[in-house]
């Protein structure tokens, strides 16, 4: 088999007839004029757009990201979620969600909810067997995300939060370039091999002249179930020491809380159970500082 080409040539060889991920005729791997002016309508009566990445993969990245959309919620405020996750959508999962998507209208899409007060759209709704693997190259990737963006009936929203696979791929270039308003949350645990990986996203950002709101240090240390007190267990500081090296907000600390996996594992979120668990606070705290941030 030949090997693929770069993805500015995709589509152009004879080798390429056939692929899934070759872009149709006369389209491009970017975002068209056409494509961008429906995704600009969608997102008119959206206030703010939070894009959640991280580095590395594993550091509870789509944990934080459903916990803060409920804690910011719970602050009033009207917010959604956009899973564009393709290989590893669990946004439904941690929120409880088996329901799937349905069209308003042969254009548009109709978000699930979430107790009424998240919309939530995921790849992972569509799926008729939740165990399918998803298999496309970067084009189709990106031509997905942006109609998951501009043909969604997300209506008016506060904040969007947009769950992003680990790295700095396909999928987050499709929302970048779409959304260059969009403001960048760092997630990441306080381990070096995880720091190393932020350290080449937040260069990605800079790159691509991408706004950054602030990092999110996760798995900070342990709370311990019996006495409350605080146990260095796979380290804690590692991400604000990065924050404060590269002059980049820091958002706050999330523990690594026992709570948490009880929650996970009966599909909800731990800022939507009742408790003052150390990691439900935490995550309050950092909310209310994206809130201040945001100016909502």
């Amino acid at each position: 088999m030949a090997e693929c080409s770069s993805s500015t040539q995709c589509g152009k060889f004879a080798a390429c007839t056939g692929c899934s991920s070759a872009p149709s005729a006369g389209e491009s791997v970017s975002v068209t004029k056409a494509r961008l002016s429906t995704i600009q309508m969608t997102l008119k009566n959206i206030r703010n757009i939070l894009f959640v990445m991280s580095g590395k993969g594993g550091v509870g990245k789509s944990a934080v990201t459903v916990n803060l959309a409920v804690a910011l919620a719970n602050r009033g405020l009207r917010v959604g979620i956009l899973d564009v996750d393709m290989h590893g959508p669990s946004v439904p999962s941690l929120l409880g969600l088996d329901t799937h998507l349905t069209a308003k209208d042969e254009e548009t899409l109709t978000p699930v909810y979430y107790q009424d007060a998240i919309a939530v759209v995921s790849m992972d709704s569509f799926l008729t067997d939740r165990d399918t693997a998803i298999i496309w190259r970067g084009p189709k990737k990106t031509a997905a995300i942006q109609q998951f963006i501009g043909a969604v009936a997300w209506g008016n929203l506060d904040v969007l939060l947009i769950d992003s696979p680990p790295g700095t791929g396909d999928e987050h270039l499709a929302v970048l370039q779409a959304i260059p308003a969009a403001q960048c949350v760092m997630v990441t645990t306080p381990q070096e091999i995880s720091l190393a990986d932020v350290r080449k996203a937040l260069h990605f950002l800079e790159k691509i002249h991408a706004n950054l709101l602030g990092l999110v240090e996760n798995m900070s240390g342990l709370s311990c179930p019996h006495c409350g007190g605080d146990i260095d267990l796979f380290s804690s500081g590692g991400g604000e020491a990065l924050a404060k090296a590269r002059n980049v907000p820091f958002l706050g600390r999330i523990p690594i809380d026992p709570a948490m996996l009880a929650a996970a594992n009966n599909r909800c979120p731990l800022v939507g159970i009742p408790g003052n668990f150390p990691a439900k606070i935490a995550f309050q705290h950092v909310a209310a500082e994206i809130a201040a941030r945001l100016g909502i």
